[in-house]
């Protein structure tokens, strides 16, 4: 009673004003939101100037609305609204990172992107700066990147979408780690004059940039390169007959990451990449475009088993779906998986059709293999694929790996598992396939997801059933697990 009644007295003091300057600056750069830490001005009269000393974030996101006759007027208003609520943050110490996602080009609004590019890189000084538009443009018709951007020194993540990059003169990204660019034309001579301006650069991210045909880097701080090409109906509109493949000199980067609608081939040789140590090959196939689909199969076909030869040297490997439903049929023509001396496997898989097989066939060649990553995705198999193979030849092909021996295999997971026992035969057949030739597993786990708050009787019955298989270690358990 005496303790409640100490504390009681106390009540009236202002007790977050008595923190230390540290302590309350620290409580501030934590909320989620540049408007939180101005609100926080009203707590009391010691916090009332303190926010601005704080390392913000802005983010001004999509405006959702409707074309119609009104939608200029929604545009304007948004933009408005940006532009005041910049004026305010001007009297802010630090903005650490401007982000802003405008829904299209606007010939109209040049002044108002201009206006938030300056304020973001000579009155803010952010570290962080991201342009993105949301509805792609033509290169010719999309926003000029004003060219005072190109000389800065305090600028460390750059993302551009839908944005006309073209210096004048030379360009000075000193302490730039980050750059992202999409969505537009360069040229050879231009990329190179970009990337010698960043000499600390170490992730570089081409999402749908068209125009190159040879990518040099010889940094030895560019550690991860990401090529992407996700907008289908865009690229198509762009791309020219005439392009060249790309072919890429990267000497020291570690990290690759090739995903999308990959219509220009990207060559690579294995002495190119020599330090390479992650390779994600994520590919999609559209055969819209393509009158021949045979002929467009035959071609991916080919790809693909150049770049499983060049990355046949890292030690870490991501599989998308396209890849493991071509390897049987590859292997039906005489190919043999190429070895691979990676130790760490994800495999994106929809686990039906021809996935087994072209699981099976990639394990063979992968004697280092430890850790095996299958996840469980709602892929669509392409259907043009299943004239190339039939279920007799995906059985004949499992009795051939059946004896396969994956001698360093230590940890297997399969996650997003789902379904039910019944009709799940080729998974059921894939997990006791891995427990009889892992010979010195020591885990296998199932992440099964199911919507509702009761584990369904479905997954108890296959989680059963995967504990009664045979393992050939003895030390192995097998885990379900439930999300």
């Amino acid at each position: 009673m005496e303790m409640q009644r100490k504390i009681m007295a106390r009540g009236d003091r202002d007790r977050l004003g008595d923190l230390p300057d540290a302590i309350i600056l620290y409580i501030l750069s934590i909320l989620p939101e540049g408007k939180e830490v101005v609100r926080t001005s009203v707590l009391s009269q010691r916090w009332r100037f303190l926010w601005k000393s704080v390392a913000v974030s802005l983010n001004f996101g999509v405006l959702d609305y409707s074309y119609d006759e009104r939608t200029k007027k929604k545009i304007l208003a948004f933009v408005a609204s940006i532009n005041r609520e910049l004026h305010y943050w001007r009297s802010c110490e630090k903005i650490k990172a401007f982000r802003v996602f405008p829904v299209k080009y606007k010939e109209y609004l040049v002044k108002d992107y201009d206006f938030w590019v300056h304020f973001a890189m000579k009155v803010a000084n952010v570290e962080e700066f991201t342009l993105k538009f949301c509805i792609i443009n033509f290169p010719d018709c999309a926003y000029k990147f004003p060219q005072f951007t190109f000389k800065n020194t305090l600028l460390r993540n750059l993302v551009l979408g839908s944005c006309q990059i073209n210096p004048s003169g030379s360009v000075t990204w000193t302490s730039l780690v980050s750059l992202s660019i999409g969505h537009l034309k360069l040229t050879d001579n231009m990329l190179e004059k970009i990337l010698s301006g960043c000499p600390n650069l170490e992730s570089l991210e081409l999402d749908s940039v068209l125009g190159i045909s040879r990518l040099e880097i010889s940094s030895v701080k560019l550690r991860k390169l990401i090529i992407l090409n996700d907008e289908i109906d865009c690229y198509c509109q762009w791309h020219d007959e005439d392009t060249h493949p790309l072919e890429i000199f990267a000497p020291y980067i570690q990290n690759l990451v090739l995903s999308g609608f990959l219509y220009n081939e990207i060559r690579l040789q294995q002495s190119n990449v020599a330090s390479l140590a992650t390779a994600v090959l994520h590919f999609n196939v559209d055969f819209i475009e393509f009158e021949d689909e045979e002929e467009k199969l035959e071609e991916e076909f080919r790809y693909l088993e150049e770049l499983l030869l060049s990355v046949g040297h890292v030690k870490n490997l991501e599989l998308g779906p396209l890849c493991i439903e071509c390897f049987p049929i590859l292997e039906l023509r005489g190919w043999r998986s190429p070895p691979s001396s990676c130790k760490f496997l994800k495999l994106n898989a929809a686990l039906k059709h021809l996935d087994f097989a072209g699981i099976y066939s990639f394990l063979q060649s992968s004697s280092d293999l430890e850790t095996l990553v299958i996840d469980w995705n709602n892929h669509n198999p392409i259907d043009q694929l299943l004239s190339y193979t039939r279920e007799v030849e995906q059985s004949r092909r499992f009795e051939a790996h059946k004896n396969c021996s994956l001698l360093h295999l230590k940890t297997i997971k399969i996650i997003n598992f789902h379904g039910k026992l019944i009709g799940n035969d080729l998974v059921l057949r894939l997990v006791k396939y891995l427990l009889e030739n892992a010979t010195v597993l020591e885990k296998l786990v199932i992440v099964a997801k199911y919507e509702g708050s009761d584990v369904p009787r479905d997954y108890v019955e296959v989680e059963q059933e995967f504990l009664s298989f045979p393992r050939s270690s003895l030390h192995a358990s097998v885990v379900f697990c439930y999300r």
